[in-house]
């Protein structure tokens, strides 16, 4: 379930509530019972580092091994993902 940030408008608290995407928005604050609104808070979803968007979706054509592209022969020798195994 998502989690959903509310202020209130009459003592100024701000607090979060879990609720289903089909539940009413709440209207009234758990401590004073004041009008609240629904803030938009910045999403906890990130994504880092390489994977499916910075290989297919970014615009820019990457070999899958630097190794591989050069034709060296050299294997995965030279692969960062190669030094962390």
């Amino acid at each position: 379930m998502p989690m959903y940030e509310y202020q209130c408008e009459a003592c100024g608290l701000v607090f979060e509530a879990r609720q289903k995407f089909s539940d009413p928005p709440l209207t009234s604050c758990r401590d004073c019972g004041g009008a609240v609104k629904k803030l938009i808070s910045q999403a906890a979803f990130a994504l880092k580092g390489g994977g499916w968007y910075d290989q297919g979706y970014s615009g820019g054509k990457q070999a899958a091994c630097p190794s591989a592209a050069s034709g060296g022969g050299g294997g995965c020798a030279g692969c960062p993902k190669a030094a962390n195994d």
